[in-house]
């Protein structure tokens, strides 16, 4: 059984010199303890007068109490930052997610929970053996659906915000759906036009909730918020899932080929991501569960069926771009790696070996759900991470996919340092680096005139926040989604870093 190959070159420019320095790198890493709001006045460019709406962003903006530093950034408590835009001017302002256990680590001056991925409490693993109490760091993403701002962390339910004032508002169990700590996916996905609901958009999302098999739960909730359809699927062994895909009849889930050994975790000796282990000789299986009711699904020439695997190559996916039905295949485009990198205990995140490490490229995966079977093409072999695309055509076929990826002199694994568009049916790219004292984020597609379907797929901005080493603060860029090489349209300077974040989204409505 074949994995994904990947090449052996280190990440360094065709002159031989890196294009990054890891002690700039590590800058982004320090924590942001402040709060802030303020109009943005310093500013390179023009703002497009007509981009009016809010870009939200989370991650983990503190990175250590007093001094005792988090094991790994996955563990810091969440922060949204919000960048508002409206009449050619920005806002920023930023707040913590007001969680009880980051009030209770605050109040206590230092770590009181254990973390995910590693950080433990003081005192050895005698006082953290058996304490299997989840901090609910709502770090991973932040939503706006329904008139309700949601901070999401997939191990637990959501927080929901006031969206003017960024205040913490409480838990969001969507009117008793979610029963208390229930997971609630940090990666939902927006149906632009769902068959079930006449048209109107509708928001996916799942929970799993592993044992000996795995639970998949599907929520389905509409534009007002409210859970219309859940329904939940049992698949055989463990499942480590962080994303998934769409499409308009089905759910797309990769079960990875990993196992997880709870017994250090709860001897207090390591974290839960640390007891992970990838498994190289088994395979990937894809999960494809059915969005439709028996009665309404037409699939399959009439012979239902509500859950199929189909077994794929080794790898291991974090993120998916995007999937769409042609005939009897599903086809969807992944970021794969050749196995899963693992968290090692007692490492220090700041030291990372990029080059040590296999690279993330985007891959295309023809799932046959008439004949059970599957095949792959790599598409995209530079490093890369948080594909986008135009919001309208999720779980469409859709031409262009925009990246995270590094410098395009790069060849192997470093960190994000650019921006690639790629065209699906062309094979054409266009890259902006911001190499190399700029380090890049996950880019966000913001189409000129949302919903609108009357303009080319690219027609729209490119958003994105890059952390500035050599003044150790944050850029909100703006790029032409047509024309990246352009450079950024407006660059706006922040008057601070942000911490490296995770996910985000825009919304057409403005906050201030």
């Amino acid at each position: 059984m074949q994995s994904f190959s990947t090449s052996d070159t280190l990440p360094t420019s065709t002159n031989g010199k890196k294009t990054y320095n890891r002690d700039d790198w590590k800058g982004g890493y320090q924590s942001l303890k402040q709060e802030f709001d303020y109009w943005i006045d310093e500013i390179e460019g023009e703002i497009p007068p007509e981009l009016t709406g809010t870009l939200f962003r989370n991650g983990p903006g503190l990175l250590d109490i007093n001094g005792q530093t988090f094991q790994h950034p996955f563990d810091g408590d969440g922060m949204i930052s919000r960048i508002s835009f409206c009449n050619g001017r920005a806002h920023f302002s930023n707040r913590f997610v007001r969680t009880s256990a980051y009030l209770e680590e605050q109040a206590a001056g230092q770590i009181l929970y254990r973390g995910v991925f590693g950080t433990q409490k003081p005192g050895g693993w005698l006082a953290n053996a058996f304490d299997f109490r989840l901090k609910n760091i709502a770090n991973t993403n932040i939503i706006y659906w329904g008139g309700k701002l949601l901070a999401l962390w997939e191990a637990a339910e959501p927080h929901r915000l006031d969206p003017h004032t960024l205040d913490t508002l409480g838990k969001e169990h969507f009117n008793g759906v979610l029963s208390e700590g229930e997971a609630f996916s940090a990666h939902p996905r927006f149906d632009p036009s769902s068959s079930r609901d006449d048209g109107a958009p509708c928001m996916v999302n799942f929970s799993t909730k592993a044992g000996l098999s795995t639970a998949i739960t599907i929520f389905e909730l509409d534009d007002k918020a409210q859970v219309v359809r859940q329904h939940t699927h049992n698949v055989p062994g463990f499942a480590f899932i962080h994303d998934f895909a769409i499409t308009p009849n089905y759910c797309i889930f990769f079960q990875n080929p990993v196992t997880f050994n709870p017994l250090p975790f709860a001897l207090g000796m390591r974290g839960a991501g640390e007891c992970v282990k990838f498994q190289p000789g088994k395979p990937t299986r894809a999960v494809i569960i059915s969005r439709n009711p028996p009665q309404t699904d037409k699939k399959n020439n009439g012979n239902y069926r509500r859950q199929q695997i189909i077994e794929i190559e080794a790898g291991f996916v974090f993120h998916h771009a995007n999937a769409y039905e042609e005939g009897d295949e599903i086809i969807i485009d992944s970021i794969c790696y050749e196995s899963l990198p693992e968290v090692e205990p007692n490492s220090d995140f700041r030291e990372t070996d990029f080059e040590s490490l296999k690279p993330g490229q985007l891959w295309r995966f023809h799932l046959n759900i008439k004949d059970n079977t599957s095949r792959k093409e790599l598409i995209e072999n530079s490093c890369c991470e948080f594909p986008t695309i135009h919001p309208d055509q999720v779980g469409r076929n859709n031409r262009y996919v925009y990246l995270g990826t590094v410098d395009p002199n790069v060849s192997g694994n470093a960190p994000l340092q650019a921006f690639l568009k790629l065209d699906r049916e062309t094979g054409e790219k266009q890259f902006w680096s911001a190499a190399p004292k700029g380090f890049a984020s996950e880019p966000i597609f913001v189409p000129c005139d949302p919903g609108s379907n009357t303009g080319d797929e690219d027609d729209g901005w490119l958003l994105a926040v890059i952390y500035d080493s050599a003044e150790h603060r944050s850029d909100v860029v703006i790029l032409d989604a047509k024309d990246l090489q352009q450079g950024p349209i407006a660059k706006l300077h922040l008057k601070h870093h942000i911490p490296y974040g995770l996910h985000g989204n825009f919304t057409s409505k403005v906050f201030i």
